[in-house]
């Protein structure tokens, strides 16, 4: 059953669509969101049982998530967007982006991965070992089994593969900080396979959208300003 999405929106003009990372909501992006609506009409959701959007019954899977999305942008009348996704937003917006190509005008990948093994090691491991406890403690505890969720979604997803985006054929700002948790090589794997890409690296950790949201927004900003093969004519 289709579920209402929470959203905040603020500004006018092209729609840009802010995706936020696992167990947050959409005020992750609030430098974003009072930045870009001087020029944009910036939408940032809650993903589905994320802040003030409703669990529901329907899997809760990345992909679930952009079937989520894609209902949220046909009720909002919205098929041309610029989508901006951080974490595993921006492994949703991967996924929108393959399934439903002709709604992405231009594509923002903030500390995404293909894959789980993506993430530094030293990240994973008490993610993993965090998954285990609370998939025990889920058979007794709503809360646990809530947190194994999000956690499930971590160790489990996403599985998108290089020759997948080979066919995202609009220009793609890939950005992630020098300290990111998402190791570099796998980052310059995924800017290597858009065929139109530019791959930017901004001082600071997985969290640089908040924590150096000045350098963050200035590389988006320029990204965007940029005249591509993706833009509309």
């Amino acid at each position: 059953m289709e579920i209402q999405l929470y959203y905040q929106e603020k500004g006018t003009g092209i729609p840009l669509v802010l995706l936020h990372g696992n167990g947050e909501n959409g005020t992750y992006f609030q430098h974003q969101i009072d930045e870009f609506s001087k020029d944009y009409r910036v939408i940032a959701v809650d993903t589905r049982g994320h802040g003030n959007s409703p669990r529901g019954s329907a899997p809760f899977t990345l992909g679930q998530f952009a079937e989520d999305l894609k209902a949220f942008l046909d009720k909002m009348g919205l098929s041309h967007v610029i989508l901006l996704g951080f974490s595993d937003g921006g492994n949703i917006a991967m996924l929108f982006t393959l399934r439903y190509p002709g709604y992405v005008d231009r594509l923002i990948l903030n500390g995404a991965n293909l894959y789980p093994a993506g993430v530094h090691l030293k990240v994973q491991i008490p993610i993993l070992l965090g998954y285990g406890i609370t998939s025990l403690l889920a058979l007794f505890s709503a809360q646990a089994a809530k947190n194994r969720d999000f956690l499930r979604l971590m160790v489990k997803e996403p599985h998108i593969t290089p020759d997948d985006l080979g066919k995202i054929r609009i220009p793609v700002l890939v950005i992630v900080g020098t300290d990111d948790m998402i190791r570099e090589k796998h980052t310059r794997e995924i800017a290597a396979a858009l065929p139109d890409s530019q791959l930017v690296f901004i001082e600071g950790d997985h969290f640089i959208a908040r924590k150096n949201n000045i350098s963050f927004n200035q590389a988006v900003r320029a990204f965007l300003e940029q005249k591509g093969r993706g833009d509309q004519k």
